[in-house]
């Protein structure tokens, strides 16, 4: 009998396959780690936007919760969009009831398309509540600079964002860049537990093809956390995997299209 890494990720459904808890099971499954999951909510959605949402009863949460919970080895768990402080102030109760090891924080608060995927009373229960049972938080540049109500333009800036969100409560921080102004390369910046940190540089892409990107990373920094590596290991895999990701890219909608999950990684 093979013993496998077990994860679960709490998020929405994206109907349209790119991004949300489609992509984590795509990127956990590349990484082979056994996935459960949680819906916090459903999305009609494709890669030109977000037509509809529908969020999960709390009650339905919770059972979903408790049937994973019971059943499952949980090693390290990933949450993505959580819509509304409702379902935000669960989230972090449920947590609290658990054991699921290592808390993957990707802070999701707008779709590519623009729809707003978590409101103004969420986020700050965001930083309130859910950042201190962070592991690893994992917000882009215009995510941090909502946590944390301030512009960030430079590396100067983006390097004291991640002492503030460390500041938080979240033991480990990546600030992705790819929403940065540079036209040539994206930069991340990772501030860790001990003090020390680094920049994770590549190439930037040009394609539309983008979709679900911040979900596939933090779902590979989740699944390597459950096979027991060290956050210091597992950026720079995570970076080139994601890289190579929208680089060998698939023909799949006509918007935003989603990322090739079949790379090797």
């Amino acid at each position: 009998m093979i013993e496998v890494p077990q994860v679960v990720t709490i998020a929405g459904i994206d109907s349209g396959g790119g991004a949300g808890i489609n992509a984590d099971l795509k990127t956990f499954h590349n990484q082979r780690v056994y996935a459960a999951s949680i819906v916090v909510g459903l999305t009609a959605q494709n890669t030109y936007g977000v037509q509809a949402l529908l969020p999960t009863p709390s009650a339905f949460l919770h059972e979903q919760f408790e049937s994973v919970a019971v059943d499952f080895a949980i090693k390290a768990v990933k949450t993505g969009a959580l819509f509304d402080a409702e379902h935000v102030h669960q989230v972090v109760q449920e947590l609290a009831d658990v054991h699921f090891g290592a808390v993957v924080v990707d802070p999701v608060m707008v779709a590519k398309g623009g729809a707003k995927l978590l409101t103004n009373a969420a986020i700050a229960l965001v930083k309130t509540e859910l950042l201190p049972l962070a592991t690893v938080i994992t917000p882009n540049l215009e995510e941090a600079q909502v946590l944390l109500d301030r512009s960030i333009e430079t590396e100067a800036d983006i390097m004291q964002a991640a002492s503030a969100l460390q500041a938080l409560g979240a033991k480990h921080v990546l600030i992705k860049g790819g929403h940065a102004a540079s036209a040539t390369v994206v930069r991340d910046y990772a501030l860790f537990a001990d003090g020390s940190s680094a920049w994770y540089t590549a190439p930037r892409i040009d394609t539309v093809r983008t979709h679900g990107t911040g979900d596939t990373l933090s779902a590979y920094i989740t699944a390597n956390l459950a096979k027991g590596l060290d956050i210091k290991d597992i950026l720079p895999a995570a970076k080139q995997f994601t890289y190579e990701a929208i680089k060998q890219s698939i023909n799949v909608g006509h918007g935003h299209g989603p990322l090739n999950h079949w790379v090797e990684g």
